[in-house]
This record gives structure tokens, sequence and C-alpha cells, in this order.
């Protein structure tokens, strides 16, 4: 935690905020993509969302007031980010955003950035069917492999409703993915 503290404040001070931020790149862009692309599916989006992201983290940074891990906090800032982000897609397309959702599904095998298979696009379209809440939970759980702690801090959900939501989405995911 003294770690950390000591490179907030490094990257709030005009004389090491630089150094400390391309730390903070480089610390955080390679997992932050993968999370966004979780959410948002496609490549050229994500990287978008995630350009948006770290000018947020850096526009906002002097008020995180580090009541949750800069890591959380970060997240938090992206998955806020990514859902903005779908949300103005569909607005701006006049479809839903699970409308959207599928649509991006379907693309994704013409997707140069994507290497799965069909198995990966059934899982796709099983996780589209969830509601946001559970979708979140299980792709930050079953992609990332984060802890419910870690997804707590970030969602700012309890860890017994985290559990209950990835159960559900789990349930959920095999009955699609044995009816199709």
């Amino acid at each position: 935690m003294q770690e950390e503290q000591e490179f907030i404040k490094r990257l709030l001070n005009p004389k090491t905020q630089n150094e400390a931020f391309k730390q903070l790149l480089l610390d955080y862009q390679r997992p932050l993509y993968n999370h966004i692309r979780n959410i948002v599916l496609n490549h050229d989006d994500a990287d978008d969302v995630l350009q948006n992201t770290f000018v947020k983290v850096f526009q906002y940074l002097k008020n995180f007031k580090g009541e949750s891990k800069l890591f959380s906090w970060i997240y938090r800032v992206a998955t806020n980010e990514a859902l903005t982000f779908l949300n103005q897609k569909s607005k701006i397309n006049g479809i839903s955003s699970e409308e959207l959702q599928n649509k991006t599904i379907d693309n994704l095998q013409a997707d140069v950035f994507f290497d799965g298979n069909e198995i990966q696009i059934k899982l796709q379209k099983a996780i589209a069917i969830l509601p946001e809440k559970q979708q979140l939970v299980f792709k930050m759980k079953y992609f990332q492999e984060l802890k419910y702690e870690e997804i707590s801090e970030i969602l700012g959900t309890s860890v017994g409703a985290l559990k209950a939501s990835y159960h559900h989405a789990v349930k959920k995911i095999e009955a699609f993915v044995t009816a199709n």
C-alpha cells in the first residue's frame, strides 16, 4: 500500500509525472486492453476506449481518494468507458445494445485480431444473452481470472452477489451451449 501511495504521489507531481505515467502505461496497457476488448469485442473499438481510459485516468487522478486500490479504480474507469462507448455506439446506429452486441459477434470472425474458433463464437453468443452485470462478472472472472474481491472493488458489488451472478451466468451459458 505504501508503494502505491508513493507511485500516486509521483503521478501527481509535475516533476515526476511523465515517468510515472509511462510506468502506468507499461503496467496497465495490456491487461486493460484485454478487459476492454472482452466488453466491446472489437479491436479498434477497444483501442479507442483504452485511449479514452488513460486520458480519463490522467485527468481525474487528482480526485482519486485511495478508498480502493489504484488497480480497482483504473479498472472501474475502463469498465465505465467501455459501457458508455457501447451505449453511444448503439444510439448512433439506432439499435439496441443487444442488437449491437449480436452484430459485433457476427463480425468477430472477420476481425483479424480475433483468434478464436467456432466454440469461442458460440461462447460469445451465450454471454450476449446474459444481463449486463452477469456479462461483466463472467468476463472478469472467466477470461481475466480476477478474484471476487477485485471484481467487488471494481463494480462496487458485494462478493456474495458477485458469486451468485457468476453462478447464474455459468448455468445460463451451459444451457445455451447445450441447446445450440
